[in-house]
């Protein structure tokens, strides 16, 4: 007979060894609706095998809800929780992800990349000096027309990304 106590479930916080979680997870019955699954079944629908860094990045993205990060934010999320990954591994899985379409990278033109977990059409707002960006609701952006794209090309979307910058700070 399998324990389902809950003192056999683990405690998830921010800084928790998703290793040592994984492995705990893995080894004992999961009762469904357990957010590990979830993470599993979503990367295994989008034909990606759930390795141990593609389960611990998603729980770090996935799991608290709508996001924006930077890999490098990621990667020190990563480090803080005792998830030993190199930065190239956030780069390669955050880049697997976007082509998988279950995040969103968002061009900046900053020379940074932010991705959202937020995969629906929507604009950003960029806070400058910040690693911050905010989504900008739905209906606060009208565009009332577009250019026609030139001949050969299609239009494939279109970003718009307002800066802002704290009030009280020098421009």
């Amino acid at each position: 007979m399998i324990d389902h106590a809950p003192s056999s479930t683990p405690k998830y916080t921010d800084h928790v060894d998703f290793r040592l979680a994984l492995d705990r997870i893995d080894n004992a019955a999961v009762l469904s609706g357990c957010p590990v699954n979830a993470i599993r079944a979503k990367l295994r629908g989008v034909g990606l095998r759930p390795t141990r860094q593609r389960m611990m990045l998603g729980w770090m993205l996935f799991a608290k809800g709508h996001r924006h990060v930077s890999a490098e934010a990621l990667y020190e999320e990563a480090t803080r929780s005792r998830a030993h990954l190199s930065l190239a591994t956030v780069y390669n899985t955050l880049r697997q992800f976007s082509d998988a379409n279950l995040i969103r990278q968002v061009p900046t033109g900053a020379g940074k990349a932010y991705f959202d977990t937020n995969t629906d059409e929507h604009h950003h707002y960029l806070v400058d000096g910040e690693e911050t960006m905010l989504d900008v609701p739905g209906e606060d952006i009208a565009l009332a027309s577009l250019p026609k794209a030139p001949p050969g090309f299609a239009i494939a979307g279109v970003d718009v990304i307002v800066r802002l910058r704290r009030l009280g700070t020098a421009a």
